[in-house]
């Protein structure tokens, strides 16, 4: 859980400091709304999945 609202975290915080454009590129969009899902959708799924496999590795490591 704690990855994936870094995802989001992250996510709003390249949509609100905006030095790659990131926000103007999403509205000239032909579908903003679309873009604007799939870049939320990637971030969040990347931030979960990275902290699942941390984890999975620290639990391991751990048992050992």
């Amino acid at each position: 859980m704690l990855g994936i609202a870094l995802g989001l975290g992250f996510c709003l915080l390249v949509a609100l400091i905006d030095p790659s454009h990131v926000t103007s590129l999403i509205a000239h969009n032909a579908e903003p709304r679309t873009a604007a899902i799939i870049l939320v959708s990637f971030f969040t799924l990347t931030f979960g999945v990275g902290a699942t496999l941390t984890g999975l590795v620290l639990a391991t490591i751990r048992k050992h």
